[in-house]
């Protein structure tokens, strides 16, 4: 499995493996070992909701001991780094995904998506996919990531959140 395809998955089912929103964090950390809680969690208590745990690249943010938004945060240029159990593989993988190769896999996949207007502004491009309603939100490059199309806007964050 790539990235991408994960990140497919991700979009068609609102799940990333056997991660989702509303599982509690000891059945998250139970799969995915302790995570590294939010500086927050660790000055004011367990109990603290809306900061995540993270491992690597994914992000668990936490309300009321479960899990309430999942995040995957990518850097155009750079490496991301996952759970094994998510992405099996021991090394890190590639985090430069292009808007368009996005957008293609998820029809492809047959996922249907559409632009989310709230977190659409400016340089910043967001879709939000159907029905499981994962956002995943684009940028330009910044001047300091080397990828291969300077016009292009690269996936920097995919997340799903319950309300």
């Amino acid at each position: 499995m790539t990235l991408l395809d994960l990140l497919v998955e991700f979009g068609l089912t609102g799940q990333i493996g056997p991660l989702y929103c509303g599982m509690r964090l000891d059945q998250a950390e139970e799969i995915l070992g302790p995570g590294r809680p939010h500086p927050a969690h660790v000055l004011k208590g367990p109990d603290l909701d809306g900061y995540p745990y993270s491992w690597g690249g994914l992000d668990l943010v936490v309300t009321q001991r479960s899990v309430s938004g999942i995040w995957i945060r990518l850097q155009a240029g750079s490496t991301v780094h996952l759970p094994s159990i998510i992405l099996p593989s021991s090394r890190p993988h590639a985090a430069t995904i292009l808007r368009a190769d996005f957008v293609s896999a998820l029809d492809v996949a047959g996922c249907a998506h559409k632009i989310e207007q709230s977190l659409t502004f400016g340089t910043q491009f967001s879709i939000r996919t159907q029905p499981a309603s994962v956002c995943a939100v684009f940028f330009p490059p910044r001047a300091d990531e080397y990828v291969p199309d300077r016009e292009g806007l690269y996936l920097g964050v995919i997340h799903k959140h319950i309300t």
